[in-house]
């Protein structure tokens, strides 16, 4: 653990402001939700709380099965990080921050398919040559906590309509799974 030097009081209520740095620094957003841990000596732990991550193998099988069912490279995410990717880039992005273009991508709680001749949106803020091709969002209650996008290379083709339909079905039903 890192020690932030900050000391805050619980009210009342049993309520505890995070500081605007700390929640600007881990992205923790108004309505975020937050898992409380304690360890062996006292200490209480807050940690952001992804559904997608709870599902951590099966998620990844759906990565695996959408990336050999289209050919690429295929990424789950929540809306900071990713949580699993199957395909020829899946060292290169797992386990990396989205982009601020990812997540506003997953905001729209829309399909989203690139087509030629428009700026490409990079999944990651560290790996250039990986661009959102089709991001379909993963919904909990009409929320985007996440998406399974299906990424593109620097240059190349636009996703195909196949590789929309499966994308679409694989959100689905990860939608569905998360809500059970």
């Amino acid at each position: 653990m890192k020690a932030t030097g900050i000391v805050r009081r619980i009210d009342d209520l049993g309520r505890i402001v995070i500081p605007k740095e700390i929640r600007k620094t881990m992205h923790i957003r108004e309505g975020a939700q937050l898992e409380i841990f304690t360890d062996n000596n006292g200490g209480v732990i807050f940690k952001k709380y992804s559904p997608i991550g709870e599902l951590d193998e099966s998620v990844a099988d759906y990565a695996e099965t959408v990336a050999k069912i289209t050919g690429n490279t295929v990424a789950v995410v929540d809306k900071d990080a990713v949580i699993a990717a199957a395909g020829p880039w899946k060292k290169e992005i797992q386990h990396k921050r989205i982009s601020k273009e990812t997540e506003e991508l997953i905001e729209l709680r829309r399909q989203y398919v690139y087509r030629i001749g428009e700026e490409r949106k990079p999944l990651c803020k560290e790996v250039e040559k990986a661009y959102s091709g089709v991001v379909n969002p993963i919904l909990l209650e009409g929320d985007a906590v996440g998406a399974i996008i299906i990424l593109i290379p620097e240059m190349g083709n636009a996703p195909g309509d196949a590789d929309t339909k499966v994308n679409a079905a694989a959100a689905q039903i990860l939608s569905k799974q998360i809500e059970t």
